[in-house]
């Protein structure tokens, strides 16, 4: 791909997606020089995140081209997005011709149940790390992996770095830090507490409780998930 060549992002959206996983990366991949970033839904209608923003699409599956990146956000949506096969099938169907299959957060487990991250090193949320085996991906507890043409980001805020990377990838390192220094990217966190490693063991332990619930059901998903894959090879 030259400099003059138009490279197309497709972000897909989806009811309850998490609206930072897509909204940082798009900052950034809509500041690359030569790019078309397109919103992605199964229909035309408004999406509403997690939290409420609401998003409008710029195009359907059935009307979307073939996109160089495709990139999945994550959010408490995955969950039934991980068996929605419309979903699952548009996943598919654009990761034969794409050049980078992308995703941040909790968005890699819908990679993985649309059977594409077996054998691929990723990363996700640090709370869903233990899915990725059983979709058949290794996960790698890093804040961005590239993995062949696979690019995952870990939880939410790391979709920054993550555009960043992609952003070096595709248009070079100038390029990159261009935008990160126009964005005025340069994280000093107030507190420790926002990685596993590195929080108070009680608030560790209040937060893996408070998300027990969708765990489980989200780990039965994935199983699920898993068995089908099985069954179509």
């Amino acid at each position: 791909m030259t400099q003059t060549d138009t490279i197309t992002v497709g972000m897909l959206l989806f009811p309850n997606l998490t609206q930072l996983d897509l909204t940082g990366p798009y900052e950034v991949f809509a500041r690359m020089p030569n790019t078309v970033v397109t919103l992605i839904a199964e229909t035309p209608a408004p999406v509403r995140s997690e939290r409420g923003l609401t998003i409008t699409p710029d195009i359907t599956f059935a009307d979307a081209p073939q996109c160089d990146v495709l990139f999945v956000p994550g959010g408490i949506g995955v969950n039934r997005m991980m068996e929605h096969a419309p979903m699952l099938e548009f996943l598919r169907a654009q990761a034969k011709d794409a050049r980078y299959i992308t995703s941040v957060c909790t968005g890699a487990l819908l990679l993985g149940a649309a059977g594409l991250l077996q054998g691929y090193r990723a990363a996700t949320h640090w709370l869903a790390m233990d899915l990725l085996s059983i979709l058949g991906a290794e996960p790698i507890q890093q804040r961005v992996v590239i993995d062949r043409n696979r690019i995952t980001g870990g939880g939410i805020t790391a979709g920054i770095d993550f555009g960043l990377v992609v952003a070096a990838e595709l248009c070079g390192r100038d390029i990159a830090e261009r935008i990160q220094l126009m964005m005025e990217y340069n994280p000093a966190p107030p507190f420790t507490s926002g990685s596993p490693t590195s929080a108070d063991t009680t608030l560790l332990e209040e937060v893996r409780a408070a998300t027990s619930s969708n765990r489980a059901q989200r780990r039965q998903i994935a199983q699920r998930a898993a068995a089908r894959l099985h069954s179509m090879r």
